[in-house]
Parts: C-alpha cells; sequence; structure tokens
C-alpha cells in the first residue's frame, strides 16, 4: 500500500514517468488457479499476482523493474514495460569465488518446475543436472520426494528461485546425502524463511544456503550462521540507470555490472 501511495503522489505531482522497483514482487506465487481436486474448475483460488498488476497499473506505474518472477508470464498481466531481471550471472560468480571443487558439482532443482532454470546454469557451468519430483498432498507440506540423476561423490547445488518455510529443500538435503552427494549448497533468489525455516536448515546437511538481498537478511544471518547472501544492488542499480537513460538492460541478463 505505501509503493501505490507514493506511486500515486507522484504522479498526481505531474512526474513525467514513474518506475517501480520491486526486488521481490509480492504475491508472484499466486499466478494461476490451483488445482483443487481432481478437476481443476472446482479451484477458487485468487490469481493474485494479477490483481497486485493492476493495482500497481491503476496506482500509476509506468514501467516495473523486478527479479526472477516466479512465473515468468506474470509479465502478461501488466500492459506496462517490465524487466524482469534474474540472478543467475551472480549465482554463477558466487559458485566459481566460493566452491573450490565446483567442476565436479551438481545442478539440482528440487522440483520439476525449476528444470529450466538449473539447466541453464548447469550448461553454463558445463555440469551435470538432476532434478527431485516431489509430490504434495497439502499446501506447503511435502508428501514424498524421488530424485532423477545421479549425484554420487558429487557436490549437489540446489538452486530454486524462493524458499519460504524451507521445507522442500530440507527434504531435498536429506535425499541427496542419502543419495551419495558429498556436500550439498542451496542458492536461492528470494529467501523469505517464515515459520520453522531457520531452525530447519540449522538441522539440516547444508554446508551454506545462499540468498540474494531482495529480502533484507541481517536478522535471519544472526540466528542461522549457514545463510550467506549474494549483494544483487548493483545489478538493480545498473538497470535503473539503464531504464532512465534509454539504455538496453538485455545486457545484464547474462552479465554482473562491475
Amino acid at each position: 500500500m505505501e509503493l501505490l501511495i507514493m506511486i500515486n503522489a507522484c504522479k498526481i505531482a505531474s512526474s513525467s514517468r514513474v518506475t517501480a522497483v520491486i526486488p521481490c514482487f509480492p504475491y508472484a506465487r499466486q499466478d494461476k488457479k490451483d488445482k483443487k481436486g481432481s478437476v481443476e474448475r472446482w479451484s477458487r483460488a485468487p490469481i493474485s499476482a494479477k490483481l497486485v498488476a493492476n493495482m500497481l497499473s491503476v496506482a500509476g506505474a509506468d514501467h516495473i523493474i523486478t527479479m526472477d518472477l516466479h512465473a515468468s508470464q506474470i509479465q502478461g498481466f501488466f500492459d506496462i514495460p517490465v524487466d524482469n531481471l534474474y540472478a543467475e550471472p551472480a549465482v554463477l560468480q558466487w559458485i566459481k569465488e566460493n566452491i573450490l571443487e565446483w567442476r565436479n558439482c551438481i545442478i539440482v532443482s528440487p522440483d520439476a518446475g525449476g528444470a529450466k532454470r538449473v539447466t541453464s546454469i548447469a550448461d553454463r557451468l558445463n555440469v551435470e543436472f538432476a532434478l527431485i519430483h516431489k509430490e504434495r498432498k497439502k499446501a506447503n507440506e511435502v508428501d514424498r520426494m524421488v530424485l532423477v540423476g545421479d549425484v554420487k561423490d558429487r557436490v549437489a547445488i540446489l538452486v530454486d528461485d524462493m524458499a519460504d518455510t524451507c521445507g522442500t529443500i530440507c527434504h531435498a538435503a536429506e535425499k541427496l546425502v542419502s543419495a551419495g552427494a558429498t556436500k550439498v549448497y542451496a542458492i536461492l533468489t528470494h529467501g523469505i524463511f517464515s515459520g520453522p525455516a531457520i531452525s530447519r536448515i540449522n538441522n539440516a546437511s547444508f554446508e551454506a544456503v545462499v540468498v540474494t538481498n531482495t529480502i533484507p537478511q541481517e536478522e535471519k544471518m544472526k540466528h542461522c550462521p549457514k545463510i550467506q547472501f549474494i549483494d544483487i544492488s548493483m545489478i538493480l542499480a545498473e538497470a535503473i540507470r539503464r531504464t532512465h537513460n534509454g539504455e538496453s538492460v538485455s545486457y545484464l541478463f547474462s552479465h554482473v555490472p562491475l
């Protein structure tokens, strides 16, 4: 609401253009009607991401800059330009600088939906990838996990866009260790860490859980020494500069600004 009010205040003060920089897009996981029961039409879930898009447009935003949308089709909810930046270049840089044995690693997706994300990272590192198929019985509770791929005697790097209660990635870490992985890292763009997330990470067998600072992590890091963060402020700053000057933002999709 504060953001909407500020956008509106700028608009009625005759600003020529208002760009909203939203590092972590709200309600991004509610991008479609989910299945409730065996027939999809039974679902009465809201598509909240579309509502947020409408509210931003009505308030007067002319341009949106965000990072790693949970579902890239959310860009289609807007009739104004949306720049969806990627944390991937910063993630690749972190892996090469902080994991000595990265050439012997395997990139793992904790669910089938993140397969595209991990294949892209695996290709750019020239390593293999694996994925974990999970079945949920109800929201926020994972029931069964099946690992597809060989992680034996390798460093496993779990990559996901968002971690909320961390049930999925902690289950996935246990699965990888039991399948013979030597070390397990988790790299996430948005670390929400709600509810029992911190205690779960402390008890799990991670070497490190790496998140970007799209959400402030200082308080969480005090209670969990395994959490490390990648600073993505330079990516956003460069996106703002390029947008303001009418330059191409595409460069940032594959490079980290110096």
